[in-house]
Protein backbone atom coordinates (compact mmCIF):
# COMPACT_ATOMS: atom_id res chain seq x y z
CA UNK A 1 0.00 0.00 0.00
CA UNK A 2 1.08 3.41 -0.73
CA UNK A 3 1.56 6.77 1.18
CA UNK A 4 -1.75 7.81 2.25
CA UNK A 5 -3.84 10.79 0.80
CA UNK A 6 -5.96 13.23 2.58
CA UNK A 7 -8.23 15.98 0.04
CA UNK A 8 -10.33 18.50 1.73
CA UNK A 9 -12.59 20.96 -0.55
CA UNK A 10 -12.53 24.33 1.46
CA UNK A 11 -15.86 25.56 -0.02
CA UNK A 12 -16.15 28.16 3.11
CA UNK A 13 -15.02 31.42 3.34
CA UNK A 14 -15.55 31.58 7.02
CA UNK A 15 -12.64 32.01 9.17
CA UNK A 16 -13.21 29.15 11.70
CA UNK A 17 -13.66 26.49 9.31
CA UNK A 18 -11.18 27.40 7.00
CA UNK A 19 -8.61 26.92 10.12
CA UNK A 20 -10.47 23.81 11.00
CA UNK A 21 -9.45 23.11 7.48
CA UNK A 22 -5.83 23.69 7.88
CA UNK A 23 -5.08 22.26 11.41
CA UNK A 24 -6.75 19.05 9.80
CA UNK A 25 -4.45 19.57 6.26
CA UNK A 26 -1.26 20.03 8.79
CA UNK A 27 -2.26 17.36 11.00
CA UNK A 28 -2.68 14.67 8.10
CA UNK A 29 0.71 16.11 6.57
CA UNK A 30 2.80 15.33 9.81
CA UNK A 31 1.20 12.04 9.79
CA UNK A 32 3.19 11.63 6.27
CA UNK A 33 -0.01 12.13 4.25
CA UNK A 34 -0.21 13.38 0.82
CA UNK A 35 -2.51 16.28 1.16
CA UNK A 36 -4.25 18.48 -0.79
CA UNK A 37 -6.22 21.37 -0.12
CA UNK A 38 -8.72 22.20 -2.90
CA UNK A 39 -10.24 25.90 -2.89
CA UNK A 40 -13.12 26.71 -4.47
CA UNK A 41 -15.95 29.05 -4.70
CA UNK A 42 -15.76 31.52 -0.93
CA UNK A 43 -13.14 29.28 0.58
CA UNK A 44 -10.70 31.26 -2.18
CA UNK A 45 -10.87 34.02 -0.01
CA UNK A 46 -8.26 32.52 2.18
CA UNK A 47 -5.33 32.66 -0.48
CA UNK A 48 -6.13 36.11 -1.98
CA UNK A 49 -3.55 38.29 -1.13
CA UNK A 50 -4.16 41.21 1.30
CA UNK A 51 -2.57 44.31 -0.29
CA UNK A 52 -4.84 44.92 -3.70
CA UNK A 53 -3.45 43.85 -7.32
CA UNK A 54 -3.39 45.73 -9.94
CA UNK A 55 -5.71 43.82 -12.46
CA UNK A 56 -7.69 44.58 -15.64
CA UNK A 57 -11.67 43.73 -14.56
CA UNK A 58 -14.73 44.34 -15.91
CA UNK A 59 -17.33 45.84 -13.59
CA UNK A 60 -18.95 42.64 -12.29
CA UNK A 61 -15.15 41.15 -11.09
CA UNK A 62 -14.53 44.56 -9.85
CA UNK A 63 -18.11 44.55 -7.72
CA UNK A 64 -17.64 40.81 -6.40
CA UNK A 65 -13.55 41.69 -5.52
CA UNK A 66 -15.10 44.32 -3.46
CA UNK A 67 -17.56 42.51 -1.62
CA UNK A 68 -15.42 39.74 -1.06
CA UNK A 69 -12.61 39.53 2.02
CA UNK A 70 -9.46 39.60 0.87
CA UNK A 71 -6.74 37.33 2.67
CA UNK A 72 -7.05 34.86 5.21
CA UNK A 73 -7.11 37.29 8.16
CA UNK A 74 -9.97 39.10 6.59
CA UNK A 75 -12.68 36.19 6.96
CA UNK A 76 -15.48 36.46 9.35
CA UNK A 77 -16.94 33.81 11.55
CA UNK A 78 -19.38 31.00 10.61
CA UNK A 79 -21.62 31.93 14.14
CA UNK A 80 -21.06 35.22 16.53
CA UNK A 81 -19.95 37.35 13.28
CA UNK A 82 -21.49 39.98 16.03
CA UNK A 83 -20.65 43.15 13.63
CA UNK A 84 -17.33 42.15 13.38
CA UNK A 85 -16.39 41.60 16.89
CA UNK A 86 -16.90 38.10 16.98
CA UNK A 87 -13.41 37.75 14.66
CA UNK A 88 -11.40 40.21 16.87
CA UNK A 89 -12.37 38.38 20.15
CA UNK A 90 -11.58 34.91 18.51
CA UNK A 91 -8.18 36.43 17.30
CA UNK A 92 -7.23 37.70 20.75
CA UNK A 93 -8.35 34.47 22.43
CA UNK A 94 -5.80 32.64 20.10
CA UNK A 95 -2.80 34.83 20.37
CA UNK A 96 -3.68 34.70 24.73
CA UNK A 97 -3.16 30.89 24.06
CA UNK A 98 -0.30 30.71 21.37
CA UNK A 99 -2.37 29.56 18.35
CA UNK A 100 -1.35 30.41 15.38
CA UNK A 101 -2.83 32.03 13.00
CA UNK A 102 -5.12 30.76 9.64
CA UNK A 103 -1.93 33.23 7.81
CA UNK A 104 0.56 31.40 9.74
CA UNK A 105 -1.09 27.38 9.35
CA UNK A 106 -1.10 28.11 5.51
CA UNK A 107 2.33 29.13 5.39
CA UNK A 108 2.96 25.79 7.45
CA UNK A 109 0.84 23.83 4.67
CA UNK A 110 3.07 25.32 2.05
CA UNK A 111 6.28 24.25 3.85
CA UNK A 112 4.59 21.10 4.63
CA UNK A 113 4.40 20.55 1.13
CA UNK A 114 0.20 20.31 1.48
CA UNK A 115 -0.75 20.68 -2.14
CA UNK A 116 -2.64 24.01 -2.21
CA UNK A 117 -5.28 23.95 -5.37
CA UNK A 118 -7.36 26.91 -6.73
CA UNK A 119 -10.59 26.05 -8.86
CA UNK A 120 -9.62 27.58 -12.22
CA UNK A 121 -13.34 28.00 -12.66
CA UNK A 122 -14.53 29.36 -10.02
CA UNK A 123 -11.82 31.82 -10.28
CA UNK A 124 -13.54 32.78 -13.58
CA UNK A 125 -17.07 33.12 -11.90
CA UNK A 126 -15.56 35.36 -9.36
CA UNK A 127 -13.33 37.48 -11.79
CA UNK A 128 -10.05 36.55 -9.85
CA UNK A 129 -6.80 36.57 -11.42
CA UNK A 130 -3.41 34.29 -10.48
CA UNK A 131 -1.70 37.76 -9.59
CA UNK A 132 -4.42 38.29 -7.20
CA UNK A 133 -3.27 35.38 -5.04
CA UNK A 134 -0.63 33.58 -3.19
CA UNK A 135 2.64 32.53 -5.02
CA UNK A 136 3.25 28.77 -4.91
CA UNK A 137 -0.18 27.71 -5.05
CA UNK A 138 -1.83 25.09 -8.24
CA UNK A 139 -4.37 25.97 -10.49
CA UNK A 140 -6.68 23.25 -11.45
CA UNK A 141 -10.45 22.03 -12.35
CA UNK A 142 -12.25 19.81 -10.74
CA UNK A 143 -11.35 16.36 -12.60
CA UNK A 144 -7.87 17.40 -10.66
CA UNK A 145 -8.90 17.09 -7.80
CA UNK A 146 -11.59 14.60 -8.26
CA UNK A 147 -8.47 12.34 -9.33
CA UNK A 148 -6.23 13.55 -6.04
CA UNK A 149 -10.03 12.24 -4.02
CA UNK A 150 -9.95 8.98 -5.78
CA UNK A 151 -7.07 7.81 -4.37
CA UNK A 152 -7.94 9.31 -1.06
CA UNK A 153 -7.71 7.67 2.00
CA UNK A 154 -9.67 10.78 4.04
CA UNK A 155 -11.60 13.03 1.89
CA UNK A 156 -13.47 16.12 3.24
CA UNK A 157 -15.38 18.81 2.62
CA UNK A 158 -15.56 22.24 4.49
Amino acid sequence: MGKKRTTIVLFSGDYDKAMAAYIIANGAAAYDHEVTIFHTFWGINALRKEEPVEVKKGFLEKMFAKMMPRGAENLGLSKMQMLGIGPKMIKHVMEKHNALTLTQLIEMAQEQDIKLVTCTMTMDLLGLQKEELLDGIEYAGVAAYLADAEEGTVNLFI
